[in-house]
């Protein structure tokens, strides 16, 4: 009895949570995973994946899944680095929510998939959660600020800074002559 559940931990830790997290993008204002990275974490063939997906279209509505528009789809590629030619698709890629991914769980009956599903919507839940702590301490703090007088300004502004990350600058892409 012991012996299964060690194996059963094992299984569960199959793709390190960090892995996952840094697999989702935000795309169209959701929180999304691209099918390349899908097929990765299942390990399976991305047209495989595709090809499950294009049987079951009634199984993925718009909420589920989309294509990306050429234009979502060269600033990805920008955002990801530079293309070596033929080694990428030519079709756009499709985007799953987390109800999509729940969904390609059904269409995908491996076992590895199943608990690769698993950890996903885990890592989903689990930033869903810490979207939610974040906003519920901010209002807090709020209501504390109003509470009291301006004697608490200054430490009610420094934890305010320490809740919003600092804007990074967008480095420029492409060649640009230093300026003298």
């Amino acid at each position: 009895m012991q012996m299964n559940y060690k194996k059963q931990i094992s299984e569960n830790c199959l793709i390190p949570q960090e892995t996952i997290e840094s697999r989702i993008i935000l795309i169209r204002g959701e929180k999304v995973m691209l099918d390349s990275d899908l097929a990765y974490l299942y390990n399976v063939e991305t047209k495989q994946l595709k090809r499950s997906v294009n049987r079951n279209l009634e199984r993925f509505p718009a909420d589920f899944m989309f294509r990306l528009t050429k234009e979502e789809g060269r600033a990805l590629r920008c955002h990801f680095g530079t293309l070596k030619r033929g080694e990428h698709t030519k079709y756009l890629p499709y985007v799953f929510t987390e109800q999509g991914i729940a969904m390609l769980s059904s269409i995908l009956n491996s076992k590895r998939a199943i608990l690769v599903n698993i950890q996903i919507i885990r890592t989903f839940t689990k930033i869903r959660k810490m979207l939610l702590s974040h906003k519920d301490l901010k209002q807090k703090i709020e209501a504390m600020e109003e509470k009291y007088d301006g004697q608490f300004k200054i430490v009610f502004d420094a934890i305010r800074q320490l809740l919003t990350p600092p804007e990074k600058p967008r480095r420029r892409i492409g060649f640009h002559p230093q300026e003298d």
